[in-house]
């Protein structure tokens, strides 16, 4: 059980993991070149994630037993929610029946490369933590939206029907305005009309790139910051729970030597 746990948790398990993730983009991404692609090459990637699915099923398998005896721990780290998760519809009769769900799911596989570098786990868990604070900044760019969508509809949608026929082309349209993404051209046709239109255009573009979108980066490198402190906290405070058990199982450890030694000295003391 011991030795499980040490593989579990070494360099060499984690790089067999990351490059079997690797071999299945590999394998992923030449599939996208049908020309490349003939019944005997998509006959030997089929059984090669075939393969795959049985080394991740082994890894599952093996960090179950390296928790052992709590292996619902297992189940506490999101990431292995994720990992079981492909694993369990991988296995599903429904994931053979349709091909481009099998397609979909082996795909899904690339994406445990975050799990496999904590910087990237860092990033995906920054994002997470930032949900709540952009949610409200999501309501006040919806607002400003439908104010702008609507005054725009009101103003153009006769000279220009292309961009401004309805409240949804609208809508499209000044998202097209606030990527920034050939935006000048709306603009200049709305001028046609009138020069003085190109300052509904001009505070749009201050108002919803300028100021909204970069609330949006503000957010997310806060939290950024946050993400990495708490991480540092853990790692200088690890949690009671495992603390104590890694004591325990040294503690064990300690005894069950020492149990044998004295064994061996009694043993020694009655041969002679």
């Amino acid at each position: 059980m011991n030795a499980i746990r040490r593989f579990a948790a070494s360099k060499l398990f984690d790089n067999i993991i990351i490059g079997l993730i690797l071999f299945t983009a590999a394998i992923i991404g030449f599939e996208a070149f049908p020309q490349w692609m003939n019944p005997q090459i998509e006959a030997w990637f089929n059984l090669a994630h075939r393969v795959v699915l049985g080394a991740f099923i082994l890894e599952a398998a093996i960090k179950l037993i390296a928790n052992w005896p709590r292996p619902q721990d297992y189940f506490k780290n999101g990431w292995n929610c994720f990992d079981f998760s492909l694993i369990v519809l991988s296995l599903l009769p429904i994931a053979s029946e349709f091909a481009m769900l099998g397609r979909v799911l082996r795909l899904l596989r690339v994406l445990r490369l975050i799990n496999a570098f904590p910087e990237l786990r860092l990033i995906v868990e920054t994002l997470v933590r930032s949900i709540p604070s952009m949610f409200h900044i999501t309501i006040l760019m919806g607002l400003l939206f439908f104010i702008y969508a609507v005054l725009g509809f009101h103003l153009f949608h006769e000279h220009d029907p292309t961009h401004w026929r309805d409240l949804s082309y609208a809508v499209l349209t000044l998202f097209r305005i606030v990527t920034l993404e050939d935006w000048t051209d709306v603009m200049y046709k709305a001028m046609e009309l009138s020069p003085f239109y190109a300052a509904y255009f001009v505070s749009f573009v201050i108002v919803g790139t300028f100021v909204v979108v970069n609330l949006f980066i503000a957010v997310v490198i806060n939290n950024l910051d946050e993400a990495k402190y708490a991480h540092l906290k853990k790692l200088e405070h690890p949690e009671l729970h495992d603390q104590l058990l890694q004591t325990l199982v040294g503690t064990k450890a300690s005894i069950e030597n020492l149990e044998q030694q004295l064994n061996a000295l009694k043993e020694n003391t009655q041969g002679k």
